[in-house]
Protein backbone atom coordinates (compact mmCIF):
# COMPACT_ATOMS: atom_id res chain seq x y z
CA UNK A 1 0.00 0.00 0.00
CA UNK A 2 1.54 3.32 -0.91
CA UNK A 3 2.05 6.04 1.89
CA UNK A 4 -1.37 8.01 0.54
CA UNK A 5 -3.08 4.96 0.64
CA UNK A 6 -1.61 4.74 4.02
CA UNK A 7 -3.19 7.86 4.64
CA UNK A 8 -6.59 7.76 3.38
CA UNK A 9 -6.63 5.09 5.45
CA UNK A 10 -5.99 6.22 8.26
CA UNK A 11 -8.76 8.60 7.73
CA UNK A 12 -11.45 6.03 7.28
CA UNK A 13 -10.20 4.38 10.62
CA UNK A 14 -10.68 7.57 12.50
CA UNK A 15 -13.97 8.52 10.66
CA UNK A 16 -15.16 5.15 11.56
CA UNK A 17 -14.16 4.94 15.57
CA UNK A 18 -15.44 8.69 15.89
CA UNK A 19 -18.64 7.28 14.23
CA UNK A 20 -19.10 4.56 16.88
CA UNK A 21 -18.66 7.04 19.63
CA UNK A 22 -21.28 8.64 21.81
CA UNK A 23 -20.67 12.10 23.86
CA UNK A 24 -21.56 10.25 27.01
CA UNK A 25 -19.06 7.27 26.63
CA UNK A 26 -16.21 10.04 26.12
CA UNK A 27 -17.87 12.20 29.17
CA UNK A 28 -19.03 14.71 27.14
CA UNK A 29 -22.62 16.27 28.29
CA UNK A 30 -25.12 15.05 25.79
CA UNK A 31 -27.83 17.42 24.69
CA UNK A 32 -30.08 14.82 23.77
CA UNK A 33 -30.86 16.93 20.45
CA UNK A 34 -29.99 14.67 17.22
CA UNK A 35 -26.97 15.14 15.16
CA UNK A 36 -26.71 15.34 11.87
CA UNK A 37 -23.73 12.61 11.60
CA UNK A 38 -23.61 9.87 13.84
CA UNK A 39 -21.05 9.58 17.02
CA UNK A 40 -18.23 12.27 17.67
CA UNK A 41 -18.09 15.45 16.40
CA UNK A 42 -14.69 16.58 14.94
CA UNK A 43 -14.23 19.33 16.44
CA UNK A 44 -14.86 17.17 19.64
CA UNK A 45 -12.73 14.73 19.31
CA UNK A 46 -9.74 17.44 18.52
CA UNK A 47 -10.73 19.13 21.69
CA UNK A 48 -10.08 16.12 23.65
CA UNK A 49 -7.02 15.91 21.95
CA UNK A 50 -5.79 18.92 22.51
CA UNK A 51 -4.89 19.62 18.38
CA UNK A 52 -6.84 21.56 16.49
CA UNK A 53 -9.92 21.05 14.75
CA UNK A 54 -8.26 22.03 11.27
CA UNK A 55 -5.56 20.04 12.21
CA UNK A 56 -7.74 16.76 12.60
CA UNK A 57 -9.65 17.70 9.45
CA UNK A 58 -7.15 16.86 7.48
CA UNK A 59 -5.86 13.99 8.80
CA UNK A 60 -9.31 12.41 8.61
CA UNK A 61 -9.02 13.87 4.93
CA UNK A 62 -5.48 11.62 4.34
CA UNK A 63 -3.78 15.24 3.37
CA UNK A 64 -0.92 15.15 6.88
CA UNK A 65 1.28 12.68 8.84
CA UNK A 66 0.80 13.05 12.55
CA UNK A 67 3.59 12.53 15.15
CA UNK A 68 3.12 9.08 18.08
CA UNK A 69 2.28 11.69 21.12
CA UNK A 70 -0.59 12.80 18.78
CA UNK A 71 -1.63 9.40 17.31
CA UNK A 72 -1.50 8.28 21.53
CA UNK A 73 -3.87 10.94 22.77
CA UNK A 74 -6.30 9.89 19.45
CA UNK A 75 -6.10 6.59 20.31
CA UNK A 76 -6.85 7.20 23.86
CA UNK A 77 -9.68 9.90 23.01
CA UNK A 78 -10.98 7.29 20.29
CA UNK A 79 -11.13 4.21 23.15
CA UNK A 80 -8.92 2.32 21.06
CA UNK A 81 -8.25 -1.20 22.22
CA UNK A 82 -4.25 -2.85 21.93
CA UNK A 83 -5.36 -3.93 18.15
CA UNK A 84 -6.54 -1.30 16.76
CA UNK A 85 -4.17 0.97 18.49
CA UNK A 86 -1.79 -1.03 16.90
CA UNK A 87 -3.33 -0.65 13.68
CA UNK A 88 -3.31 3.10 13.62
CA UNK A 89 0.51 3.47 14.38
CA UNK A 90 0.73 0.91 11.86
CA UNK A 91 -1.23 2.80 8.91
CA UNK A 92 1.32 5.83 10.02
CA UNK A 93 4.22 4.29 10.08
CA UNK A 94 4.89 5.04 13.53
CA UNK A 95 6.93 2.81 15.90
CA UNK A 96 4.37 3.09 19.03
CA UNK A 97 6.12 3.00 23.26
CA UNK A 98 3.49 1.98 25.08
CA UNK A 99 3.18 4.80 28.03
CA UNK A 100 4.08 2.42 31.58
CA UNK A 101 1.47 2.02 33.48
CA UNK A 102 2.59 4.28 37.03
CA UNK A 103 1.80 2.38 40.25
CA UNK A 104 -1.40 4.92 42.20
CA UNK A 105 0.70 7.43 44.22
CA UNK A 106 0.54 6.95 48.01
CA UNK A 107 1.09 9.48 50.07
CA UNK A 108 4.77 9.29 52.04
CA UNK A 109 4.33 8.11 55.79
CA UNK A 110 6.58 11.34 56.36
CA UNK A 111 4.10 13.45 54.91
CA UNK A 112 1.13 12.18 56.38
CA UNK A 113 2.68 12.65 60.03
CA UNK A 114 3.66 16.09 59.08
CA UNK A 115 0.07 17.11 57.69
CA UNK A 116 -1.01 14.93 61.43
CA UNK A 117 0.91 17.71 63.27
CA UNK A 118 -0.17 20.87 61.56
CA UNK A 119 -3.24 21.60 62.92
CA UNK A 120 -3.16 25.58 62.76
CA UNK A 121 -1.73 25.74 59.42
CA UNK A 122 -3.80 24.26 55.90
CA UNK A 123 -1.82 22.17 54.29
CA UNK A 124 -1.94 19.44 50.91
CA UNK A 125 0.13 17.14 49.50
CA UNK A 126 -0.07 17.08 45.50
CA UNK A 127 1.83 14.50 43.28
CA UNK A 128 1.54 13.61 39.68
CA UNK A 129 -0.30 15.92 37.65
CA UNK A 130 -1.07 17.99 40.53
CA UNK A 131 -2.88 15.60 41.97
CA UNK A 132 -4.64 15.56 45.92
CA UNK A 133 -2.76 13.11 47.47
CA UNK A 134 -3.55 14.18 50.92
CA UNK A 135 -5.13 17.26 53.24
CA UNK A 136 -5.12 17.97 57.05
CA UNK A 137 -8.81 19.28 58.39
CA UNK A 138 -7.54 22.80 58.26
CA UNK A 139 -6.59 22.67 54.38
CA UNK A 140 -10.41 20.92 54.27
CA UNK A 141 -11.86 24.07 55.87
CA UNK A 142 -9.82 26.52 53.98
CA UNK A 143 -10.35 24.91 50.28
CA UNK A 144 -12.91 22.31 50.15
CA UNK A 145 -14.00 19.00 52.19
CA UNK A 146 -11.31 16.91 49.40
CA UNK A 147 -12.68 13.31 51.17
CA UNK A 148 -16.17 14.78 48.76
CA UNK A 149 -14.65 14.45 45.96
CA UNK A 150 -14.03 10.70 43.72
CA UNK A 151 -10.12 10.20 43.83
CA UNK A 152 -9.83 10.03 40.43
CA UNK A 153 -11.14 13.66 40.05
CA UNK A 154 -9.32 14.84 43.44
CA UNK A 155 -7.03 17.06 41.44
CA UNK A 156 -5.98 20.96 41.79
CA UNK A 157 -6.38 22.07 37.96
CA UNK A 158 -10.02 20.23 37.89
CA UNK A 159 -11.18 21.60 41.31
CA UNK A 160 -10.24 25.48 40.08
CA UNK A 161 -11.85 25.07 36.71
CA UNK A 162 -14.72 23.21 37.69
CA UNK A 163 -16.32 23.89 40.74
CA UNK A 164 -18.05 27.22 40.88
CA UNK A 165 -17.38 27.73 44.55
CA UNK A 166 -13.33 28.15 43.41
CA UNK A 167 -14.62 31.64 41.68
CA UNK A 168 -15.90 32.75 44.88
CA UNK A 169 -13.26 31.95 47.58
CA UNK A 170 -10.43 33.42 45.37
CA UNK A 171 -10.53 37.06 44.91
CA UNK A 172 -8.00 36.85 41.64
CA UNK A 173 -9.95 33.76 40.07
CA UNK A 174 -8.27 34.28 36.63
CA UNK A 175 -4.73 34.63 37.88
CA UNK A 176 -5.23 31.49 40.14
CA UNK A 177 -6.52 29.72 37.21
CA UNK A 178 -4.03 30.48 34.76
CA UNK A 179 -0.83 29.67 37.51
CA UNK A 180 -2.80 26.49 37.88
CA UNK A 181 -3.43 25.84 33.76
CA UNK A 182 0.73 27.00 33.63
CA UNK A 183 1.90 24.43 36.39
CA UNK A 184 -0.31 21.86 34.54
CA UNK A 185 1.59 22.58 31.35
CA UNK A 186 4.88 22.07 33.41
CA UNK A 187 3.84 18.54 34.18
CA UNK A 188 2.97 17.89 30.78
CA UNK A 189 6.42 18.13 29.76
CA UNK A 190 7.78 15.91 32.58
CA UNK A 191 5.06 13.48 31.71
CA UNK A 192 4.34 13.32 28.15
CA UNK A 193 3.07 10.04 27.93
CA UNK A 194 1.30 9.79 31.30
CA UNK A 195 -2.56 9.12 30.08
CA UNK A 196 -4.35 10.24 32.79
CA UNK A 197 -2.86 13.97 32.67
CA UNK A 198 -3.80 13.66 28.46
CA UNK A 199 -7.31 12.93 29.40
CA UNK A 200 -7.59 15.80 32.10
CA UNK A 201 -6.22 18.18 29.33
CA UNK A 202 -8.81 17.16 26.94
CA UNK A 203 -11.96 17.20 29.42
CA UNK A 204 -10.92 20.75 30.66
CA UNK A 205 -10.17 22.11 27.11
CA UNK A 206 -13.53 20.83 25.61
CA UNK A 207 -15.57 21.72 29.27
CA UNK A 208 -13.75 25.92 29.59
CA UNK A 209 -12.74 28.07 26.78
CA UNK A 210 -10.44 29.71 29.15
CA UNK A 211 -8.27 26.92 30.28
CA UNK A 212 -7.96 26.03 26.42
CA UNK A 213 -7.04 29.43 25.56
CA UNK A 214 -4.81 29.61 28.62
CA UNK A 215 -3.24 26.31 27.82
CA UNK A 216 -2.78 27.18 24.03
CA UNK A 217 -0.39 29.66 24.47
CA UNK A 218 2.07 28.03 26.26
CA UNK A 219 2.70 29.53 29.37
CA UNK A 220 4.94 27.69 32.19
CA UNK A 221 5.41 27.70 36.03
CA UNK A 222 6.62 25.64 38.39
CA UNK A 223 5.02 24.90 41.70
CA UNK A 224 6.56 27.31 44.27
CA UNK A 225 5.50 30.02 46.54
CA UNK A 226 3.31 32.70 45.90
CA UNK A 227 0.14 35.15 47.99
CA UNK A 228 -3.33 34.55 46.88
CA UNK A 229 -6.41 36.87 48.32
CA UNK A 230 -9.15 34.48 49.23
CA UNK A 231 -12.95 35.78 50.37
CA UNK A 232 -13.83 32.53 52.85
CA UNK A 233 -17.42 32.09 53.95
CA UNK A 234 -15.84 31.43 57.64
CA UNK A 235 -13.55 33.23 58.08
CA UNK A 236 -13.81 36.43 56.12
CA UNK A 237 -11.18 38.41 53.55
CA UNK A 238 -7.88 36.50 53.97
CA UNK A 239 -3.97 37.11 52.56
CA UNK A 240 -2.35 34.28 52.25
CA UNK A 241 1.71 32.98 51.45
CA UNK A 242 2.01 29.36 50.14
CA UNK A 243 5.02 27.21 49.81
CA UNK A 244 5.66 24.40 48.36
CA UNK A 245 8.09 21.71 49.86
CA UNK A 246 9.59 18.75 48.19
CA UNK A 247 9.54 15.32 49.32
CA UNK A 248 13.18 14.09 49.02
CA UNK A 249 11.89 10.42 49.36
CA UNK A 250 9.74 10.85 46.38
CA UNK A 251 10.07 14.08 44.40
CA UNK A 252 6.95 14.16 42.79
CA UNK A 253 5.07 14.22 45.70
CA UNK A 254 5.14 18.01 47.52
CA UNK A 255 3.35 19.73 50.74
CA UNK A 256 1.69 23.02 49.96
CA UNK A 257 0.97 24.68 52.91
CA UNK A 258 -0.72 28.42 53.43
CA UNK A 259 0.54 30.54 56.28
CA UNK A 260 -0.17 34.73 57.58
CA UNK A 261 2.03 36.66 59.18
CA UNK A 262 1.45 36.61 62.83
CA UNK A 263 -1.00 39.51 63.96
CA UNK A 264 -2.43 40.26 61.18
CA UNK A 265 -6.27 40.01 60.51
CA UNK A 266 -5.34 36.73 57.77
CA UNK A 267 -3.60 35.11 61.08
CA UNK A 268 -6.40 35.66 63.20
CA UNK A 269 -8.59 34.22 60.50
CA UNK A 270 -7.34 31.43 60.24
CA UNK A 271 -7.03 30.62 64.19
CA UNK A 272 -11.21 30.94 63.88
CA UNK A 273 -11.03 28.64 60.73
CA UNK A 274 -9.07 26.18 62.55
CA UNK A 275 -11.59 26.23 65.64
CA UNK A 276 -14.42 26.19 63.00
CA UNK A 277 -12.65 23.13 61.67
CA UNK A 278 -12.78 21.34 65.14
CA UNK A 279 -16.47 21.60 65.65
CA UNK A 280 -16.78 20.33 61.57
CA UNK A 281 -14.79 17.60 61.27
CA UNK A 282 -14.47 16.35 57.52
CA UNK A 283 -14.11 13.00 55.72
CA UNK A 284 -11.14 10.82 55.76
CA UNK A 285 -8.14 12.89 54.88
CA UNK A 286 -6.26 10.95 52.11
CA UNK A 287 -7.33 8.48 49.61
CA UNK A 288 -5.49 4.99 51.11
Amino acid sequence: MSRDAHLNELGEFLRARRAGLSPRTVGLPDSGSPRRVPGLRREEVAQLAAISTDFYTRLEQGRIQASAPVLAALARVLHLDDDQRDYLFGLAGKDQKRPRRRALQKVQPQLRRLLDDLTATPAIVMGRRMDVLAWNALAAALVTDFGRIPERHRNYVRLVFTDPAMRTLYSDWETVARTCAAQLRMEAAKYPDDPRLAALVGELSVQDPQFRQWWAAHHVATLSVGTKTLHHPVAGDLTLDWDTLTASTDPDQQLVIWTAEAGTPSHDGLRILASWAADHPRAASDSS
